[in-house]
């Protein structure tokens, strides 16, 4: 999650002094530094992050962070690794905009604010004993990472395991060498797929719905993550529920402008949902009316 691109400059915030601040409140970020900058593609980041002082408590999969940026302004953005952990933080950033444009130039040493976790989660915790699919867009790969590392860790608590990973190119490709790791394992089914390649591509060329149809679901007994631009989100969602999938054990996470992240600015409303609160993940029977209107 990364929505930096309609943001006006709000008050800035003030970075915790723990000599000056003995309880900071909801909107004051924690110190943390930069300890790892990997740039994965040529307009996306990947920051570890580590607290100066005091750590914000351990997040779950799906749960997203405001990261402030000193001197030019805060985002949301959702965790790609280091959850049920306050030691480390993982956040992977899409350069889209003034503020992760600033947050992907940091290098070692810097420091930021974070605030959070926020929001709801991937329950992977409800999805035990069942078969999971999950699947992710673009930089929607990095906000189902957790969940899937989790997955794989906890392997025995659930049954068949599917990955459908899409990009629009072999160059757009989040975490190649951790997919290459993924795919080579026998406890997991991984597909990965690019709108369009050049001729040193050898892998799948077509859209993420084009290796739906030939997953083997019990709709009964399954349930998907899916992340990524909102009309392969609402693609994906038809075509497994026209499989028989319940729209309850369907979670989308869905990306908008988040400023406060604790339910006080109202720029995240939807209709009746405030996304920093009920989403960014929600069930697709909450999420389609939502969706309905596209880019709304």
């Amino acid at each position: 999650m990364s929505t930096d691109v309609l943001h006006s400059a709000p008050p800035e915030p003030v970075l915790a002094d723990p000599e000056r601040v003995s309880a900071p409140g909801p909107m004051t970020p924690l110190r943390y530094r930069v300890v790892r900058h990997h740039d994965e593609t040529h307009d996306t980041t990947t920051l570890v992050l580590e607290p100066v002082d005091d750590a914000i408590a351990a997040a779950r999969p799906g749960q997203f962070t405001m990261l402030y940026a000193p001197g030019v302004g805060e985002i949301p953005i959702s965790y790609s690794g280091g959850v049920d952990t306050r030691e480390h933080i993982v956040h992977t950033i899409r350069s889209v905009g003034p503020v992760s444009k600033a947050l992907s130039s940091l290098r070692a040493g810097a420091v930021v604010g974070v605030r959070g976790p926020y929001g709801s989660d991937w329950r992977v915790d409800a999805a035990r004993g069942r078969s999971v699919i999950v699947v992710a867009g673009g930089i929607g790969l990095a906000p189902v990472r957790p969940a899937v590392e989790h997955f794989l860790a906890n392997r025995s608590d659930y049954g068949t395991l599917s990955l459908v990973v899409g990009a629009r190119s072999p160059r757009e490709l989040l975490f190649p060498q951790l997919l290459g790791e993924w795919g080579g394992r026998f406890d997991i089914d991984v597909r990965v797929t690019v709108d369009a390649a050049g001729p040193r591509w050898h892998g799948h060329v077509g859209l993420v719905t084009q290796s739906l149809p030939t997953i083997l679901v019990d709709a009964e007994d399954t349930v998907a993550l899916v992340c990524g631009p909102e009309v392969m989100m609402g693609l994906v969602a038809e075509s497994l529920t026209e499989r028989g999938l319940n729209a309850q054990d369907l979670l989308v996470s869905m990306e908008r402008n988040m400023q406060c992240g604790v339910v006080q600015c109202g720029h995240c409303q939807l209709r009746e949902q405030f996304l920093c609160r009920e989403g960014p993940v929600l069930s697709y029977d909450v999420a389609a009316v939502l969706l309905s209107p596209r880019e709304l």
